[in-house]
């Protein structure tokens, strides 16, 4: 670790960060991550006015300090955009529309709530009302990530995925000193509830069956015997004709009994794997 930092860090806090972070909420920081760990770890080390990461650390040796919370916050990854990956949703669609009425689907690593509201307003097209049949559910562990989607408010530049048709239709410009921020709708709000979920947790207060679950770019977070006992519990929620949206940079072939590829990085059960989509 190098020397020329404003607190002291060590290999053996680093060693200390991982095991912590890989207990709590299953993720396998790698070997390389030392840089990234100090540059946000250091920030909440300046916040509680202490000098060293080791100091940091000591703190966590409660398991229910409120700084877990700010600890597990600075250490997940939440990067997402509207309609990522955007593949998934005409399939979705089809998906949805097929059932016909109360469609339930699953965001399970929803992030700030661009896939939950993405979902939203695919099934709202679908439908052809902002009051389609549908309702979401979007988890997420990172509290503050959680709040941002449940507000609904974001920076025109991160709507930039959106094209001018969907923006008039289901956000709101802001004006005066929110002039440069837009705010969902209200209507596509009402149809998602947002609720704070670690999926490495072994018990989930959350009922199936979905008809949909997006769970994308997190697995890869965690290592084998979790991704396992994760995919485990989701599948369990996941309706019998069912689908599964994973990540374009996971591979799901080490859980083959649980979930059959569809094409697309799209799975059904794999004791109802249905037709491949083109």
């Amino acid at each position: 670790m190098s020397e020329t930092r404003e607190f002291a860090y060590t290999r053996e806090d680093f060693e200390r960060v991982r095991k912590l972070i890989h207990g709590r909420a299953g993720i396998a920081l790698a070997q390389g991550k030392g840089e990234m760990v100090y540059s946000r770890v250091a920030k909440r080390v300046r916040a509680l006015n202490l000098d060293t990461f080791s100091a940091y650390l000591a703190v966590l040796d409660d398991d229910l300090h409120p700084e877990w919370e700010h600890f597990v916050n600075a250490l997940t990854t939440n990067q997402t955009d509207f309609f990522r990956e955007a593949h998934h949703f005409p399939i979705l669609v089809a998906h949805a529309l097929a059932k016909g009425n109360h469609v339930r689907v699953w965001s399970a690593a929803s992030s700030t709530g661009e896939e939950p509201y993405s979902i939203a307003m695919a099934l709202c097209e679908a439908f052809g009302t902002f009051e389609p049949p549908v309702r979401i559910l979007a988890t997420d562990l990172d509290s503050k990530v959680l709040a941002t989607g449940s507000a609904g408010i974001y920076p025109m530049e991160r709507a930039a995925p959106v094209d001018e048709e969907r923006l008039k239709r289901f956000f709101l410009r802001g004006k005066g000193e929110k002039r440069g921020f837009v705010r969902v709708r209200e209507e596509l709000r009402a149809l998602i509830e947002f609720r704070q979920l670690n999926l490495r947790d072994v018990q989930w207060d959350i009922e199936g069956p979905f008809d949909a679950i997006f769970c994308r770019n997190v697995l890869i977070y965690f290592d084998k015997p979790t991704q396992r006992a994760v995919l485990e519990r989701l599948v369990k929620r996941l309706a019998a004709d069912g689908l599964y949206f994973a990540g374009h940079s996971e591979s799901l072939l080490h859980a083959s009994d649980l979930l059959a590829p569809r094409g697309r990085t799209v799975y059904s059960r794999a004791s109802h794997p249905g037709r491949p989509f083109a």
